[in-house]
Protein backbone atom coordinates (compact mmCIF):
# COMPACT_ATOMS: atom_id res chain seq x y z
CA UNK A 1 0.00 0.00 0.00
CA UNK A 2 1.07 3.60 -0.52
CA UNK A 3 1.33 5.56 2.70
CA UNK A 4 1.88 9.28 3.19
CA UNK A 5 3.44 11.03 6.17
CA UNK A 6 2.87 14.77 6.40
CA UNK A 7 5.08 16.52 8.95
CA UNK A 8 4.02 20.08 9.74
CA UNK A 9 7.22 21.26 11.39
CA UNK A 10 8.75 24.50 12.57
CA UNK A 11 10.82 25.03 9.43
CA UNK A 12 9.12 23.03 6.69
CA UNK A 13 5.94 21.22 5.76
CA UNK A 14 7.35 17.92 4.53
CA UNK A 15 5.41 15.19 2.75
CA UNK A 16 6.94 11.72 2.42
CA UNK A 17 5.20 9.03 0.35
CA UNK A 18 6.32 5.42 0.63
CA UNK A 19 5.22 1.96 -0.39
CA UNK A 20 4.89 -0.22 2.71
CA UNK A 21 4.02 -3.81 3.59
CA UNK A 22 3.98 -5.82 6.82
CA UNK A 23 7.51 -6.82 7.79
CA UNK A 24 9.07 -4.84 4.94
CA UNK A 25 11.28 -1.80 4.71
CA UNK A 26 9.40 1.36 3.64
CA UNK A 27 10.36 2.34 0.10
CA UNK A 28 10.13 6.10 -0.39
CA UNK A 29 8.59 7.20 -3.67
CA UNK A 30 8.09 10.95 -3.22
CA UNK A 31 9.48 13.65 -0.93
CA UNK A 32 8.03 17.16 -1.18
CA UNK A 33 8.94 20.11 1.06
CA UNK A 34 7.56 23.60 1.45
CA UNK A 35 9.70 26.04 3.43
CA UNK A 36 7.67 28.09 5.91
CA UNK A 37 10.08 28.97 8.79
CA UNK A 38 7.20 29.48 11.21
CA UNK A 39 9.32 31.05 13.95
CA UNK A 40 9.59 34.26 11.92
CA UNK A 41 5.78 34.54 11.98
CA UNK A 42 5.34 34.40 15.76
CA UNK A 43 3.80 37.48 17.35
CA UNK A 44 5.04 38.86 20.71
CA UNK A 45 2.13 37.00 22.32
CA UNK A 46 3.37 33.69 20.91
CA UNK A 47 0.67 33.30 18.24
CA UNK A 48 1.22 32.52 14.56
CA UNK A 49 0.49 35.68 12.55
CA UNK A 50 -2.04 35.85 9.72
CA UNK A 51 0.83 35.75 7.23
CA UNK A 52 2.20 32.63 8.90
CA UNK A 53 -1.20 30.95 8.83
CA UNK A 54 -1.44 31.69 5.09
CA UNK A 55 2.02 30.20 4.52
CA UNK A 56 0.98 27.07 6.41
CA UNK A 57 -2.36 26.65 4.68
CA UNK A 58 -0.77 27.16 1.25
CA UNK A 59 1.88 24.52 2.03
CA UNK A 60 -0.68 21.99 3.29
CA UNK A 61 -2.90 22.66 0.29
CA UNK A 62 0.02 21.87 -2.04
CA UNK A 63 0.74 18.69 -0.10
CA UNK A 64 -2.92 17.68 -0.34
CA UNK A 65 -2.78 18.04 -4.13
CA UNK A 66 0.25 15.72 -4.31
CA UNK A 67 -1.51 13.18 -2.10
CA UNK A 68 -4.58 13.17 -4.34
CA UNK A 69 -2.52 12.91 -7.54
CA UNK A 70 -0.44 10.03 -6.19
CA UNK A 71 -3.37 7.85 -5.11
CA UNK A 72 -2.24 7.54 -1.49
CA UNK A 73 -4.07 4.81 0.45
CA UNK A 74 -3.64 6.41 3.86
CA UNK A 75 -2.19 9.63 5.23
CA UNK A 76 -0.54 10.06 8.62
CA UNK A 77 -0.51 13.78 9.37
CA UNK A 78 1.54 15.07 12.30
CA UNK A 79 2.52 18.43 13.74
CA UNK A 80 5.41 19.23 16.06
CA UNK A 81 6.57 22.03 18.34
CA UNK A 82 5.66 25.17 16.36
CA UNK A 83 1.95 24.35 16.34
CA UNK A 84 2.10 22.61 19.69
CA UNK A 85 3.37 25.71 21.46
CA UNK A 86 1.62 28.49 19.52
CA UNK A 87 -0.97 30.53 21.41
CA UNK A 88 -3.44 30.07 18.55
CA UNK A 89 -2.35 26.50 17.82
CA UNK A 90 -5.82 24.90 18.21
CA UNK A 91 -7.39 27.33 15.73
CA UNK A 92 -4.61 26.83 13.17
CA UNK A 93 -4.78 23.05 13.58
CA UNK A 94 -8.53 23.13 12.92
CA UNK A 95 -7.94 25.03 9.65
CA UNK A 96 -5.31 22.53 8.50
CA UNK A 97 -7.56 19.61 9.40
CA UNK A 98 -10.27 21.17 7.23
CA UNK A 99 -7.87 21.24 4.27
CA UNK A 100 -6.74 17.65 4.83
CA UNK A 101 -10.17 16.30 5.66
CA UNK A 102 -8.80 14.36 8.61
CA UNK A 103 -7.28 14.88 12.07
CA UNK A 104 -3.77 16.24 12.53
CA UNK A 105 -1.91 14.42 15.30
CA UNK A 106 0.04 16.89 17.41
CA UNK A 107 3.07 15.13 18.86
CA UNK A 108 4.52 16.17 22.19
CA UNK A 109 8.29 16.47 22.43
CA UNK A 110 8.82 13.14 24.13
CA UNK A 111 6.78 11.35 21.45
CA UNK A 112 8.92 13.01 18.80
CA UNK A 113 12.03 11.71 20.56
CA UNK A 114 10.64 8.19 20.87
CA UNK A 115 9.54 7.92 17.23
CA UNK A 116 12.86 9.30 15.99
CA UNK A 117 14.71 6.87 18.25
CA UNK A 118 12.72 3.98 16.73
CA UNK A 119 13.78 5.05 13.23
CA UNK A 120 17.43 5.35 14.24
CA UNK A 121 17.38 1.97 15.99
CA UNK A 122 15.97 0.30 12.88
CA UNK A 123 18.54 2.01 10.67
CA UNK A 124 21.52 1.03 12.81
CA UNK A 125 20.18 -2.39 13.87
CA UNK A 126 20.14 -4.34 17.10
CA UNK A 127 23.88 -5.07 16.95
CA UNK A 128 24.61 -1.38 17.48
CA UNK A 129 23.91 -1.75 21.20
CA UNK A 130 23.12 1.28 23.34
CA UNK A 131 22.33 4.40 21.30
CA UNK A 132 22.36 8.05 22.34
CA UNK A 133 20.27 10.22 20.00
CA UNK A 134 20.47 13.95 19.24
CA UNK A 135 17.78 15.45 16.99
CA UNK A 136 17.44 19.21 16.50
CA UNK A 137 14.48 20.79 14.79
CA UNK A 138 13.22 24.31 14.37
CA UNK A 139 11.43 24.49 17.69
CA UNK A 140 13.02 21.91 19.98
CA UNK A 141 15.96 19.61 20.63
CA UNK A 142 15.09 15.95 21.23
CA UNK A 143 17.33 13.54 23.12
CA UNK A 144 16.86 9.83 23.74
CA UNK A 145 18.98 6.88 24.82
CA UNK A 146 18.73 3.15 25.41
CA UNK A 147 19.56 -0.37 24.16
CA UNK A 148 16.09 -1.22 22.80
CA UNK A 149 13.56 0.15 20.33
CA UNK A 150 11.90 2.16 23.07
CA UNK A 151 14.38 4.48 24.77
CA UNK A 152 15.10 4.24 28.47
CA UNK A 153 15.00 8.02 28.61
CA UNK A 154 13.56 10.56 26.18
CA UNK A 155 13.49 14.33 26.58
CA UNK A 156 12.60 17.45 24.63
CA UNK A 157 13.94 20.92 25.39
CA UNK A 158 12.91 24.22 23.71
CA UNK A 159 16.28 24.80 22.02
CA UNK A 160 15.29 24.42 18.37
CA UNK A 161 17.35 26.23 15.75
CA UNK A 162 14.53 28.48 14.56
CA UNK A 163 13.35 29.36 18.06
CA UNK A 164 16.89 30.22 19.21
CA UNK A 165 17.58 32.28 16.08
CA UNK A 166 14.57 34.49 16.74
CA UNK A 167 15.37 34.89 20.42
CA UNK A 168 19.18 35.15 20.49
CA UNK A 169 20.50 35.64 16.94
CA UNK A 170 18.10 38.06 15.22
CA UNK A 171 20.84 40.05 13.48
CA UNK A 172 22.63 39.01 10.31
CA UNK A 173 25.41 38.12 10.91
CA UNK A 174 24.85 37.53 14.64
CA UNK A 175 28.36 38.12 15.98
CA UNK A 176 30.31 36.58 18.85
CA UNK A 177 28.42 38.19 21.76
CA UNK A 178 25.09 36.79 20.59
CA UNK A 179 26.61 33.35 20.13
CA UNK A 180 28.04 33.52 23.67
CA UNK A 181 24.61 34.45 25.07
CA UNK A 182 22.96 31.53 23.26
CA UNK A 183 25.67 29.15 24.47
CA UNK A 184 25.11 30.21 28.08
CA UNK A 185 21.35 29.79 27.73
CA UNK A 186 21.73 26.34 26.16
CA UNK A 187 24.05 25.21 28.95
CA UNK A 188 21.62 26.35 31.65
CA UNK A 189 18.66 24.71 29.90
CA UNK A 190 20.48 21.43 29.28
CA UNK A 191 22.13 21.05 32.69
CA UNK A 192 19.39 19.02 34.43
CA UNK A 193 18.71 16.96 31.30
CA UNK A 194 22.39 16.14 30.77
CA UNK A 195 22.65 14.91 34.35
CA UNK A 196 19.81 12.44 33.78
CA UNK A 197 21.41 11.06 30.62
CA UNK A 198 24.84 10.81 32.24
CA UNK A 199 23.36 8.41 34.82
CA UNK A 200 22.52 5.89 32.05
CA UNK A 201 26.12 5.04 31.26
CA UNK A 202 28.21 5.32 28.11
CA UNK A 203 26.48 4.59 24.76
CA UNK A 204 27.92 2.32 22.07
CA UNK A 205 26.83 4.68 19.31
CA UNK A 206 26.08 8.40 19.44
CA UNK A 207 23.75 9.34 16.60
CA UNK A 208 22.42 12.58 15.15
CA UNK A 209 19.34 12.84 12.96
CA UNK A 210 17.39 15.69 11.34
CA UNK A 211 18.07 17.88 8.33
CA UNK A 212 20.00 20.45 10.36
CA UNK A 213 22.45 17.83 11.63
CA UNK A 214 22.86 16.33 8.14
CA UNK A 215 23.63 19.81 6.82
CA UNK A 216 26.23 20.39 9.52
CA UNK A 217 27.78 17.00 8.83
CA UNK A 218 28.21 17.87 5.15
CA UNK A 219 29.82 21.14 6.22
CA UNK A 220 32.10 19.97 9.04
CA UNK A 221 32.04 16.17 8.93
CA UNK A 222 33.33 13.38 6.73
CA UNK A 223 32.22 9.96 5.46
CA UNK A 224 32.72 7.14 7.95
CA UNK A 225 35.69 4.85 7.19
CA UNK A 226 34.77 2.45 4.41
CA UNK A 227 31.91 4.63 3.12
CA UNK A 228 31.69 7.29 0.46
CA UNK A 229 29.28 10.13 -0.20
CA UNK A 230 26.71 11.25 2.36
CA UNK A 231 25.02 7.94 3.24
CA UNK A 232 27.09 7.43 6.41
CA UNK A 233 28.65 10.59 7.82
CA UNK A 234 30.38 11.37 11.09
CA UNK A 235 30.41 14.84 12.65
CA UNK A 236 33.27 15.49 15.12
CA UNK A 237 32.55 17.98 17.88
CA UNK A 238 35.88 19.77 17.43
CA UNK A 239 35.25 20.33 13.72
CA UNK A 240 31.74 21.61 14.44
CA UNK A 241 33.07 23.99 17.11
CA UNK A 242 35.71 25.34 14.75
CA UNK A 243 33.03 26.31 12.22
CA UNK A 244 30.79 28.24 14.64
CA UNK A 245 32.86 31.50 14.79
CA UNK A 246 33.14 31.47 11.00
CA UNK A 247 29.40 30.93 10.51
CA UNK A 248 28.63 33.73 12.97
CA UNK A 249 30.81 36.25 11.08
CA UNK A 250 29.36 35.81 7.59
CA UNK A 251 25.89 36.87 6.41
CA UNK A 252 23.18 34.36 5.64
CA UNK A 253 23.43 35.09 1.90
CA UNK A 254 27.02 33.82 1.93
CA UNK A 255 26.33 30.76 4.09
CA UNK A 256 24.31 29.08 1.37
CA UNK A 257 27.47 28.93 -0.73
CA UNK A 258 29.00 26.60 1.87
CA UNK A 259 28.87 22.80 1.49
CA UNK A 260 25.64 21.32 2.81
CA UNK A 261 23.94 24.60 3.75
CA UNK A 262 20.71 24.78 1.77
CA UNK A 263 18.83 28.08 1.32
CA UNK A 264 16.16 27.18 3.89
CA UNK A 265 18.85 26.55 6.54
CA UNK A 266 20.99 29.66 6.05
CA UNK A 267 19.35 31.78 8.73
CA UNK A 268 19.08 29.21 11.49
CA UNK A 269 22.17 27.07 10.90
CA UNK A 270 24.28 29.13 13.33
CA UNK A 271 21.85 28.57 16.20
CA UNK A 272 21.58 24.89 15.26
CA UNK A 273 25.36 24.52 15.35
CA UNK A 274 25.67 26.31 18.71
CA UNK A 275 22.94 24.26 20.38
CA UNK A 276 24.21 20.97 18.97
CA UNK A 277 27.83 21.71 19.95
CA UNK A 278 26.76 22.67 23.48
CA UNK A 279 24.61 19.55 23.84
CA UNK A 280 27.45 17.33 22.62
CA UNK A 281 29.80 18.92 25.17
CA UNK A 282 27.41 18.46 28.05
CA UNK A 283 26.59 14.85 27.19
CA UNK A 284 30.22 13.94 26.50
CA UNK A 285 29.82 13.25 22.78
CA UNK A 286 33.08 13.53 20.84
CA UNK A 287 31.38 12.81 17.51
CA UNK A 288 28.01 11.93 16.01
CA UNK A 289 27.20 9.27 13.45
CA UNK A 290 24.51 10.70 11.18
CA UNK A 291 21.30 8.78 10.53
CA UNK A 292 19.37 9.39 7.29
CA UNK A 293 16.19 8.21 9.06
CA UNK A 294 14.38 10.46 11.53
CA UNK A 295 10.85 11.35 12.69
CA UNK A 296 8.94 10.70 9.47
CA UNK A 297 10.48 7.26 9.09
CA UNK A 298 9.63 6.55 12.73
CA UNK A 299 5.97 7.38 12.04
CA UNK A 300 6.04 5.07 9.02
CA UNK A 301 7.63 2.23 10.96
CA UNK A 302 5.17 2.50 13.84
CA UNK A 303 2.29 2.31 11.35
CA UNK A 304 3.79 -0.72 9.58
CA UNK A 305 3.92 -2.50 12.93
CA UNK A 306 0.14 -2.04 13.24
CA UNK A 307 -0.56 -3.81 9.94
CA UNK A 308 -1.75 -7.38 10.14
CA UNK A 309 0.91 -9.87 9.11
CA UNK A 310 0.20 -13.21 7.48
CA UNK A 311 3.11 -15.65 7.11
CA UNK A 312 3.80 -16.74 3.52
CA UNK A 313 2.44 -20.12 2.42
CA UNK A 314 4.86 -22.79 1.33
Amino acid sequence: MRLGVLDVGSNTVHLLLADVRPGGRPLATTSERSIVRLMRFLTPEGAISDEGVRALTDAVTRARAVIEDDDVDELLATATSALRDAANGPEVIARLEGILGQPLQVLDGESEARLTFLAVRRWFGWASGRIQLFDIGGGSLELAAGPDELPELAASVPLGAGRMTVRFLPHDPPGEDAVAALTAHARTTLAPVAERFAALGRPDHIVGSSKAIRSLARLAGAPMPGWSGTERMVLPRTALGAWIPRLARIPASARQELPGITPERTFQIVAGAVVLHTAMQMLGAEALEVSPWALREGVLLRYIESLSWTPPTR
